[in-house]
């Protein structure tokens, strides 16, 4: 039998949480070691398991894979999470990018210095609803399909719930406007392996705390 993936991170969300979300939704389990000191992020570097000095860092069919976005796309290749053809896999990409270039906006959020935040929490409210969120709700709409690339549950699916999700943490109701965006989440949020991440006691970790920020703080800084 295949050994489970090994997570390397922080006990937080970060560059890490959409690594978590994918493994989730395609009913792999994993395991995590968890990063707790600077001296453990050390020791990774200089044994050699961290090819660019950096995490997160997934142990996974005899690889010790880095760089966020690489793991992402060889966990849907693998199990078959991405499009039928070319075109798709532009398709979903593009879609990936923008969901992407949100969720980072939300990621470095508790890290802005507090005379920032309200600033920076406006304008990741505004490109949510203004730029992201409305492209969704006219793909869903063009194509009157279940799912956003091929009527196939994808990544693209995961991600686009991942970053809802957390839009709602900071607004909830954020999709009172988008109908077909929220039957749409609703619906990606009852497919069995994602209701099972959803629940209280998964591994799916919470937004980042005072305290998990502090951490953070010590690790990587």
């Amino acid at each position: 039998m295949a050994s489970k993936p090994r997570l390397h991170y922080y006990e937080g969300r970060g560059r890490m949480e959409s690594i978590r979300w994918l493994l989730a939704a395609a009913g792999v389990e994993y395991e995590e070691q968890l990063i707790k000191s600077k001296e453990d992020l050390e020791k990774l570097k200089n044994d050699g398991s961290l090819l660019f000095q950096q995490v997160p860092m997934v142990e996974i069919d005899g690889m010790k894979m880095v760089q966020s976005r690489a793991i992402l796309n060889y966990i849907a290749a693998k199990y078959k999470l991405c499009g039928k053809d070319l075109k798709e896999n532009a398709i979903m990409d593009m879609y990936i990018e923008s969901i992407m270039d949100l969720g980072e906006m939300i990621m470095i959020h508790p890290f802005k210095p507090a005379g920032e935040q309200e600033k920076n929490l406006a304008l990741i409210l505004e490109r949510a609803t203004t730029r992201y969120f409305p492209v969704f709700e006219k793909v869903l709409k063009d194509h009157g399909q279940d799912y956003l690339v091929g009527n196939k549950f994808s990544r693209a699916d995961v991600q686009l719930l991942e970053v809802i999700l957390m839009v709602e943490e900071l607004k909830p109701y954020v999709l009172s406007k988008f109908p077909l965006l929220k039957t749409y989440k609703e619906r990606i949020s009852n497919i069995s392996t994602i209701k099972k991440f959803l629940q209280p006691g998964s591994a799916r970790k919470p937004p980042l705390d005072e305290k998990e920020y502090a951490e953070a703080i010590k690790i990587f800084y």
